[in-house]
């Protein structure tokens, strides 16, 4: 573990950081890189000195303090100490989603007022240079992959080895500058600035300063025992505040690896060769691999397949009382290390969880099923809850105390409490500073007394001091009966299964409540193919009769499992039919973290919607849709509306 002990003025930023762990874990691994499937590495000696060049070389392009510096890429080590090195030079480090359209970038760069754009290759430099008629004030866009960039326009464009080589030609000229600039970061300097998800509206910019990055990192590293050993695989958007917190803030905090994969599609293979042992997944991670877990059980022999769901079954019995410890039976614990060598430890092995020590999940709820599973197999898998506005942590599960049904106890230094309309209230010392330009939005997210309203609505379990979250508190309402809706709840328990890819459920002011479900191209395929089901399209799969009739079977289970929540059994659903096209962030159905943004939904599809609760039997649709080269198209398509059992006593319960 890091020396907790140091002068905290001696360590108030995330350059002073750098610099200590330079000296203390000079030779060992900061990060690695696989690149043409070579894995790479630079010591935290390498880093320090690669940020210091980069930092002299933006200021021999003229960064001034204050400047905002945008970085836009896939994770690399390259990135991450370019948002080192800004902050050196007392600038602000501002990632963009990498796969955001020219459109939604423009709107950021514009908004943060960025001088300087480091773009990771061509692709993304295509982007900037779209948008700079409208955006004058892009004085240099830096590169870092030269694939593809020799016949550009470099009066503007540079890359960014070259800017570290000005840099370390420069340094007598520079050193002293750069010095002082260091010298002047403090715990309220600014350390990065990033964009919320944009779920109701426009993205907002929130303001991070040193305390709040440092002091989170600090307190949720020592609550897990996170140290310099430690191993993390970056994978997840830059752009997004658990990535910062744990590629730099607790990585920087620790000392520990942070490992970068070569692309999308080889990070399954990267994350098995790393095998971390710090990770961090969203719901659809956990939900995909799942996924394809079932797929593979479905195309294996039937004594595979019947060994694995005996000894699945009993870990789901005993798993999770394993890892947290209890007394188990000695018969039950010899089963346990017998199904451990035939398939829990050979399963661990292909998802890359086998060294994992500890795994968190957050973003979205993730469904009870779902994390049950993980923890069956003694994956420490515990949730969290946060948002970028707390620098993430909001609340956290404690070894010994974790349940899939609540999202644990206040992280250390955070205060907790519920609002009287339910809505649940933070304050903590990662408490954001402000919304960049913003000052309604400041003062209405967070009071005079430093506390955040979350938008979330929950209660605070009396016995556990546990936090349970209902769901987001603008999309929580009553239905005709003044039964609670909460279409959260259900969304999750329907994505359980590997059919089902993305569930919205609608009923708020209803007399009942109805679906949209997006099925998973993947194990529906992967169905198809084992049945010689042939297929041209996705919608023409989600159309077919027995998709439908597996889908509604899927909804009928969930329909029995909701009628048992007293509490919320009037969210059964009635109707649902299967979308035609899969929600997209392209087409702003989706934010660029996969959250679907409800009201944009119900409007644009207000057509099937009115058909759900018209007792249509089918109906006719157009949708335009944005291709992958941000073309505009039309699709069409007629689809089918089915009725769903539900269980008549959930509306005695409810009425009682």
């Amino acid at each position: 573990m890091p020396d907790t002990t140091s002068n905290a003025a001696d360590l108030a930023s995330i350059p002073a950081l750098l610099a200590r762990n330079a000296h203390k874990f000079g030779a060992s691994i900061a990060y690695r890189e696989k690149e043409f499937g070579i894995w790479q590495s630079w010591t935290w000696i390498e880093v320090a000195e690669e940020v210091r060049a980069t930092a002299l070389g933006l200021l021999n392009l003229g960064a001034e303090r204050g400047d905002h510096v945008a970085i836009i890429g896939r994770n690399r080590p390259a990135h991450y100490m370019a948002m080192v090195a800004a902050q050196m030079v007392g600038a602000v480090p501002v990632p963009l989603y990498q796969d955001a359209v020219a459109e939604e970038m423009a709107y950021v760069l514009d908004h943060c007022g960025a001088r300087f754009v480091i773009c990771g290759d061509q692709e993304q430099v295509d982007k900037v240079i779209e948008v700079q008629d409208e955006i004058h004030h892009i004085e240099h866009v830096i590169y870092n992959d030269k694939r593809g960039m020799r016949k550009y326009d470099h009066s503007h464009l540079n890359a960014l080895g070259d800017i570290e080589a000005e840099g370390r030609a420069s340094h007598q000229r520079f050193d002293d500058e750069l010095n002082a600039r260091i010298a002047e970061l403090d715990y309220d300097s600014t350390c990065v600035m990033l964009y919320t998800s944009g779920t109701t509206g426009k993205p907002k910019g929130v303001v991070l300063s040193n305390r709040n990055i440092i002091e989170t990192a600090r307190s949720s590293a020592e609550f897990d025992n996170l140290g310099a050993g430690d191993e993390v695989l970056a994978y997840l958007p830059m752009a997004w505040v658990g990535d910062f917190i744990f590629s730099i803030g607790q990585a920087y905090w620790t000392g520990f690896c942070v490992n970068c994969p070569e692309s999308a599609e080889t990070m399954m293979t990267d994350l098995r060769e790393i095998g971390p042992t710090y990770y961090f997944a969203p719901p659809r991670v956990f939900e995909a691999q799942l996924t394809n877990v079932m797929i593979r059980m479905e195309d294996a022999g039937r004594f595979k397949k019947r060994m694995f769901d005996y000894f699945m079954a009993h870990a789901r019995k005993v798993g999770p009382a394993l890892l947290d410890g209890k007394p188990v039976s000695a018969l039950d614990r010899f089963k346990y290390w017998l199904g451990d060598v035939c398939v829990y430890g050979p399963l661990k092995n292909t998802l890359g969880f086998s060294r994992v020590r500890v795994g968190y999940t957050a973003g979205e709820a993730i469904g009870p099923e779902i994390f049950d599973f993980y923890r069956s197999l003694g994956i420490n898998l515990k949730q969290l809850y946060g948002q970028t506005e707390a620098s993430v942590f909001i609340t956290i599960q404690p070894d010994g105390e974790v349940r899939s049904d609540t999202v644990g106890v206040p992280a250390p230094g955070v205060e907790l409490r519920i609002a009287d309309n339910g809505e649940v209230l933070y304050r903590s010392p990662g408490t954001f500073v402000e919304y960049y330009k913003n000052p309604e939005s400041t003062a209405s997210t967070k009071d005079a007394e430093g506390w955040v309203a979350t938008g979330d609505a929950g209660f605070i379990e009396e016995t556990s001091g546990h936090l349970r979250i209902i769901d987001r508190a603008k999309d929580v309402g009553k239905m005709a009966d003044g039964s609670l809706f909460a279409p959260k709840y259900v969304e999750n328990k329907l994505k359980f299964y590997p059919n089902v890819l993305e569930a919205v459920v609608f009923g708020a002011g209803r007399d009942m409540c109805t679906a949209f479900i997006n099925i998973d191209l993947t194990a529906v395929g992967s169905w198809a193919e084992r049945n010689n089901i042939a297929y041209a399209s996705y919608q023409e799969l989600a159309q077919h009769p027995q998709v439908y009739r597996t889908i509604q079977e899927h909804i009928e289970e969930v329909n029995r499992s909701v009628a048992n929540d007293e509490m919320l059994s009037g969210c059964q659903i009635h109707r649902f039919l299967i979308l035609h096209k899969e929600l997209d962030a392209d087409d702003g159905e989706m934010t660029r973290t996969r959250k679907v943004k409800r009201v944009v939904v119900a409007d644009k599809f207000a057509d099937l919607v009115g058909a759900l609760y018209d007792r249509s039997g089918e109906i006719y649709t157009e949708t335009e849709v944005t291709y992958e080269d941000g073309r505009k198209g039309q699709i069409t398509a007629t689809l089918k509306i089915c009725d769903v059992a539900v269980m008549d006593v959930a509306r005695k319960m409810a009425a009682e």
